[in-house]
């Protein structure tokens, strides 16, 4: 870490570009359901869950097309149960 005066470098939170403050947005909210699920797993496995089937519906039915692995199945039944057209694989 550089310290310049008294700032460091790790004060500077600017965002380089859309894309990067995308990310950091992102990387917050996995922060903070990592916190929640180090509390109540249970908890944060809804909020997951009701978060796809919400990020789903404004991506028009394609999300599932971005995740990296196949969605829980509390997931997978939300969204079946939601309409969205997505049925389980």
């Amino acid at each position: 870490m550089t310290t310049f005066g008294q700032l460091e470098d790790t004060d500077i939170d600017i965002a380089i570009d859309d894309n990067e403050a995308g990310e950091r947005r992102g990387m917050e909210l996995a922060a903070r359901i990592r916190m929640v699920a180090a509390q109540d797993p249970e908890l944060a496995q809804d909020l997951v869950d009701e978060l796809i089937v919400a990020l789903d519906k404004a991506m028009g039915g394609t999300f599932r097309e971005y995740l990296d692995q196949e969605p829980s199945d509390g997931a997978e039944r939300t969204l079946t149960d939601s309409g969205s057209g997505i049925s389980p694989a």
